[in-house]
């Protein structure tokens, strides 16, 4: 924390107490608007990452880029839609998930070579980023980043092989991890999807133009039609030439991210061929099933945790109530007044409504618990406002294991679930009672005979990573809760 006078800045606990959001990556090809739709695109992603925003596109001569940090609608106006000429762009909303947060590596990066130029948007996280990178470096090339997305770009440029695509590839071949990915060149649009699947990657169609998108919200938002999912280890070209798609990669068995239905995707999205509110309505209801709560009300914390906590208001015949109200216009950091409030950042964020809690006995559903300092504080406020009890319910099994994949997770010494039982964290968190959802309730929307759980990685609750993790990773995973233990420890010296 920092002092500026009678003013304080600190970062918001509550966001900080999360699995951070990835990256969000749109794509257009053919259509004379696609700087604009693109930007409309990134609009619609703009849940899966805050930091920073970029568009590249292509007016067949020459790629021009504009990047920046901040929302989408901070870094764009219609004078610099209008400079984005061309009929084919790229976009990126970025959440670091290797790489710190300034403009040198917001996405999607571009570069000049010697068979032209090309811009790469990435949406995962590479396993071998520092051995890539060191051999690289090794060999004379110079990085202006520190994003593990400019890795590719290099091996991309050092390729021999004739084509865009054959050199993409080439350099995907090399690579161990996570990634979605859309490359742009003067004349053509690559998407591209890792073996595993781990991160969504959609196709659509506008009139003659090809579109990608993270997500399928995003389509909507610009009235395209959804095709299908692009599948794993899949590689899609668009040119003069048409669509085209091929498998140049090893098969293996798909590992979709089980955490993109508990919490990253947008409900209304269509993600794995499923819708994910009605997933989350089901994990809801098997909640229901495993944890019931001798209770009164059912009330979410917003707005995650919604579709589970209507699912278990279903299920239980319980009222659902909307006694917890959200701001949608938090940022990361806010200025404090002199007089300190108790919580200010969680209640800045959150509050009460008296009138629905008082004198009942509530069941408050979130979607996961990570460190617990947001509910630590979150539920000494409901009891405030009258709750007479307040039973948490989880719609996730314990978080017990740091992602890898392209989530911006803490060590697994921070994960609570990791190192403290249930009642302990229980007490932690000030409940009168805790449950979670099982392994089983997790896939409870899976159809039981077709064992499609394992069509999943859902190491952050198993272990279980379906690519092996190498030691110099595990012990550099990003230690995102720095300023959050440090406004602990301030407040505790208070």
């Amino acid at each position: 924390m920092t002092r500026n006078d009678d003013l304080e800045l600190v970062v918001e606990e509550s966001n900080l107490d999360a699995f951070h959001e990835e990256c969000g990556v749109f794509g257009v090809y053919g259509h004379p608007e696609a700087a604009n739709l693109v930007y409309l695109g990134l609009y619609a992603l703009q849940h899966r990452g805050q930091e920073s925003a970029g568009i590249v596109s292509s007016n067949r001569k020459s790629l021009i880029a504009h990047r920046g940090m901040g929302l989408v609608a901070d870094i764009f106006d219609s004078s610099i839609i209008n400079r984005l000429e061309g009929t084919s762009a790229i976009g990126h909303n970025r959440y670091s998930t290797q790489g710190s947060t300034t403009i040198k590596n917001c996405q999607p990066l571009v570069v000049e070579y010697a068979r032209g130029g090309i811009a790469l948007a990435h949406n995962g996280n590479l396993v071998n980023f520092a051995e890539l990178r060191r051999q690289l470096e090794n060999r004379g090339s110079i990085f202006q980043s520190s994003s593990d997305s400019e890795v590719i770009i290099h091996l991309i440029a050092a390729s021999q092989a004739p084509t865009v695509a054959e050199r993409v590839v080439e350099a995907l071949a090399q690579i161990k991890g996570a990634y979605s990915l859309v490359v742009l060149t003067e004349n053509e649009m690559i998407a591209v999807r890792d073996p595993f699947g781990f991160r969504p990657l959609v196709l659509g169609k506008l009139n003659d133009a090809v579109i990608v998108a993270s997500e399928t919200c995003a389509l909507d938002l610009v009235r395209a039609e959804y095709i299908r999912e692009i599948e794993p280890g899949e590689v899609i070209v668009a040119s003069e030439a048409g669509i085209r798609s091929f498998k140049p990669f090893v098969p293996t068995s798909p590992r979709r991210c089980i955490f993109e239905y508990v919490y990253f995707a947008r409900p209304d999205s269509l993600l794995f061929g499923r819708n994910v509110y009605q997933v989350r309505k089901q994990q809801g209801k098997a909640l229901a099933r495993e944890c019931p709560a001798d209770a009164d009300i059912v009330v979410p914390v917003p707005d995650s945790g919604n579709a589970a906590a209507l699912g278990y208001a279903e299920e239980s015949g319980l009222p659902f109530e909307m006694a917890l109200v959200r701001s949608h216009y938090v940022g990361r950091t806010f200025i404090e007044p002199r007089q300190s409030i108790r919580h200010f950042g969680v209640k800045l964020k959150f509050n009460p409504v008296s009138e629905l809690l008082r004198d009942r006995r509530v069941v408050l559903i979130e979607d996961s618990l990570v460190r617990g300092t947001t509910l630590r504080k979150v539920i000494p406020m409901l009891r405030q406002a009258g709750a007479r009890e307040v039973h948490m319910r989880i719609a996730a099994p314990p978080t017990t294991h740091s992602c890898f994949y392209g989530i911006d997770t803490p060590t697994r010494e921070e994960l609570l679930a990791s190192t403290h039982s249930i009642d302990e964290i229980r007490r932690f968190i000030t409940a009168d009672s805790l449950g979670y959802l099982s392994w089983k309730g997790l896939y409870s929307f899976l159809d039981a005979e077709r064992n499609g759980a394992r069509g999943f990685c859902d190491a952050c609750f198993t272990g279980e990573y379906p690519i092996d993790i190498p030691r110099e990773r595990v012990a550099h995973q990003l230690r995102l809760f720095d300023a959050s233990e440090r406004a602990n420890a301030d407040e505790a010296r208070r």
